[in-house]
């Protein structure tokens, strides 16, 4: 049992595990809270997402859809390895599940066999989704592997947690699969022997040489994204697709494909909501990107 971290504790202590950490949006407040309470907390539960593409999966994880809103868990653990939160407090992940198998937790003992329904977990477990298709032919690269590895370790690090405290949906809610493609029995080993090994040494300040700076796109004018006043959709350009990567890459992707060099709807939701991260609010985080907001995103030159 444990009075959940703060968001900066939380963030802090997934980077002194190694994870790469890419934080989305709002997500130190994007929750459910209004439904119900968030903690104390027992635990840290692993699922798969059923979908393929990182920015797409994200996109689903944060902001769910009409039967179930988002936050769908803290955070998505892509397959390169890369971590992004997406929320932070109550989350749509774990549904009702088996009292006993929390007692298990708790207690940190062998789980019995999911069997009952009657307990809310989306109150005390810690949620992250596998960017997987579930299908147990999706590959699972060890990257990924790595990273939920870490990010449990990371968790039960700072509650003083063993590896028992970590758990699969599958092993909670009857009649769930994931994760599927690996074995929880074996992700917990790979957690004990972290934690047996102690938490990772702080990394040694270094004064390596300064790297070149790398050259980055103009800003193209205003009126390079407009036409007769509205954003102007369709138009093609490399420089379109080299800035939806860069939206990606900040953690503000909202595209379900792409990017890609037509410019679309997606791109115009991606800019603002960049725009709303770099601290605009109303009108001034709408579209058309403005010079400053564009200078920070660093958009590669194309």
């Amino acid at each position: 049992m444990a009075t959940p971290m703060s968001p900066a504790q939380f963030a802090a202590a997934l980077r002194a595990e190694g994870v790469t950490v890419v934080e989305v949006d709002d997500w130190k407040t994007h929750n459910r809270n209004h439904k119900g309470a968030w903690g104390p907390v027992h635990g840290v539960m692993i699922h798969h997402t059923v979908t393929s593409g990182t920015a797409r999966t994200v996109a689903i994880c944060r902001d769910g859809y009409s039967s179930l809103p988002g936050p769908l868990c803290h955070g998505v653990i892509a397959k390169d390895g890369r971590v992004h939160l997406v929320g932070y407090g109550r989350a749509n992940h774990a549904g009702l599940g088996d009292s006993d198998v929390l007692r298990a937790v708790v207690n940190e003992t062998k789980l019995p066999p999911d069997n009952e329904a009657d307990t809310d977990g989306n109150r005390h477990f810690y949620g992250f989704e596998c960017e997987n298709l579930g299908d147990g032919k999706d590959p699972w690269p060890e990257a990924q592997l790595l990273a939920l590895e870490r990010v449990a370790a990371a968790i039960c690090r700072v509650h003083g947690w063993n590896e028992r405290s970590v758990i699969g949906h599958l092993e909670w809610q009857p009649g769930k699969v994931d994760p599927r493609g690996f074995t929880m029995d074996a992700m917990r080993a790979r957690i004990a022997k972290r934690l047996k090994a102690g938490a990772p040494a702080p990394a040694k300040p270094s004064t390596p040489s300064a790297p070149a700076k790398p050259k980055l796109e103009p800003f193209p004018g205003t009126a390079f994204f407009m036409t007769n006043g509205k954003p102007a959709l369709g138009k093609n350009s490399k420089i379109f697709t080299a800035m939806g990567k860069r939206l990606v890459a900040v953690g503000c992707g909202r595209y379900k494909v792409g990017p890609g060099p037509t410019l679309g709807q997606a791109d115009v939701d991606s800019y603002e909501a960049w725009q709303r991260k770099c601290g605009y609010t109303g009108t001034a985080a709408k579209w058309p990107p403005g010079p400053t907001t564009w200078n920070k995103l660093q958009v590669p030159n194309v």
